[in-house]
C-alpha cells in the first residue's frame, strides 16, 4: 500500500535514483505544503560530533553523538530532530512524538537528562523542494514513500536503513534490470538480473 505524500514519512530513493545527493538516501518529510517541501536524510552520519558543532553548550559537553548531513540545502545551518513523550509548543511536530527545533534553551533542558540523546538526532543542512517539485519527482519514480516510524529513525542501524525498507516493500518494489549491481548491498539479488 502506498503511503501518501505528507509531512511525517520516510521518502525513500528509488533505486534507480543516481543523483550523489539523495542515492540510496531515507529521508523524514518534516514539512509539506503548497510552500514546497523540507525534509533531512536520517541515513547520512558525518564524522562531526554535535559537540563540534556546538562547542559552547555545557550540556553536550563530551558528547560523541555524530552529526547527520541532512541534505544539500543550507549546510551551514544545523536542525535538531528529536523524539519526546511531553508535548512541545515551542518546537515544530513532525509525527507522533517527534519534533524538529525549538529555542536552544528548551533543547538545553531536554538534553539535561542522558538518556534523551538517545532520542536526538542532529543534520547539518536539509533537503528542500520547491512547489511542486516534490511531486514532480514522485511521477518520475525517484522516491518511494513509506510511514515513518520512531524506532527506525532513532534506533535501526542507519548504515542499513535504506536497503531495509526497500526489503519492506517485498514483491511491490520496482527493481529495473538497469539498476547498477551496487545498490543491491542491502538487498537480495535475483540471479536473473543481468
Amino acid at each position: 500500500m502506498k503511503t501518501p505524500l505528507g509531512k511525517g514519512i520516510f521518502l525513500i530513493a528509488s533505486p534507480s535514483l543516481r543523483d550523489p545527493n539523495f542515492q540510496q538516501t531515507v529521508i523524514l518529510l518534516c514539512e509539506h505544503g503548497p510552500e514546497g517541501a523540507l525534509g533531512v536524510v536520517v541515513n547520512r552520519p558525518t564524522q562531526i560530533t554535535i559537540t563540534e558543532v556546538l562547542p559552547h553548550v555545557p550540556v553536550l559537553e563530551g558528547q560523541h553523538h555524530k552529526v547527520f548531513a541532512g541534505g544539500p540545502v543550507q549546510q551551514q545551518h544545523l536542525l535538531i530532530l528529536y523524539r519526546t513523550p511531553q508535548n512541545r509548543a515551542d518546537s515544530h511536530h513532525v509525527f507522533d512524538s517527534v519534533y524538529l527545533g525549538g529555542n536552544a534553551k528548551a533543547l538545553e533542558n531536554l538534553l539535561r537528562d542522558p538518556s534523551s540523546l538517545d532520542n536526538l538526532r542532529a543534520f547539518i543542512g536539509y533537503s528542500g523542494w520547491a512547489p511542486g517539485q516534490l511531486e514532480n519527482e514522485m511521477q518520475t519514480g525517484s522516491w518511494l514513500t513509506h510511514p515513518a516510524d520512531p524506532a527506525i529513525m532513532f534506533e535501526a542501524d542507519h548504515r542499513r536503513l535504506w536497503g531495509t525498507i526497500l526489503r519492506s516493500f517485498g514483491p511491490d518494489l520496482p527493481l529495473s534490470a538497469d539498476m547498477p549491481v551496487e545498490l543491491y548491498t542491502d538487498m537480495p539479488v535475483d540471479p536473473n538480473m543481468n
